[in-house]
């Protein structure tokens, strides 16, 4: 894969119409489209935002991306595997910010470095009332990963390729909070089960890659 022709062909896929929510249920679990279909009220939900960043790995033409796991702790996402990113301060004052400052807290990527080349559609976080905002970067360089231990137990790093692979996605029982279990979709790159709601984030961005032809 030529790189710099995926970021160009990638950037102007992302100024087109977002594939959307069909594209995010396909990775959702029967308990999140129920509470869909409950109508949630959103309106008073907290902003947030993640970033999906793009880097050249060392096979040529590869690239990755960062996913965390956060540490296990009493709260609804404990142990999971998630993207960088986190609630947006008035301080940021806009959202693609908030993406790069929570990134650079939680595993040291440098804003500067990164070029954000678009966004997905946002998504509804009912257990924690997050409305996330996704955004694509791209940086030509590695990233010299610092992760901040009380927020990431450890950083994954992904290639693009195994994303994209169908073998990679399954179904799989899953415990949550107070020991109960769902059966959802995922995607198992690596023996990392990757599920929720970055799963469903993930699904509309391989909708927009192969929009984009690639």
């Amino acid at each position: 894969m030529d790189i710099q022709v995926f970021i160009s062909q990638l950037k102007n896929e992302l100024t087109k119409p977002l594939p959307g929510s069909p594209f995010q249920l396909q990775m959702s679990s029967l308990k999140r489209i129920r509470e869909l279909m409950n109508g949630i009220n959103k309106d008073h939900a907290v902003k947030s935002s993640v970033l999906i960043l793009l880097y050249p790995g060392q096979k040529s033409g590869s690239l990755l991306f960062a996913l965390i796991q956060r540490p296990e702790y009493d709260g609804v996402h404990s142990g999971q595997i998630s993207l960088p990113g986190g609630r947006f301060e008035e301080e940021d004052g806009d959202l693609t910010r908030t993406a790069l400052r929570e990134s650079n807290e939680e595993i040291g990527i440098q804003p500067e470095g990164v070029e954000i080349i678009g966004s997905l559609s946002e998504l509804y976080i009912p257990p924690s009332n997050f409305m996330v905002y996704p955004f694509i970067g791209y940086t030509n360089v590695r990233p010299e990963f610092v992760p901040d231990k009380k927020e990431v137990e450890n950083i994954i790093e992904t290639d693009l390729a195994d994303l994209l692979n169908d073998k990679n996605i399954k179904t799989k029982e899953i415990k949550i909070r107070n020991g109960i279990k769902i059966t959802a979709p995922c995607y198992e790159i690596d023996g990392n089960i990757i599920w929720g709601a970055t799963a469903m984030i993930l699904s509309e961005f391989r909708e927009v890659i192969r929009l984009a032809g690639l």
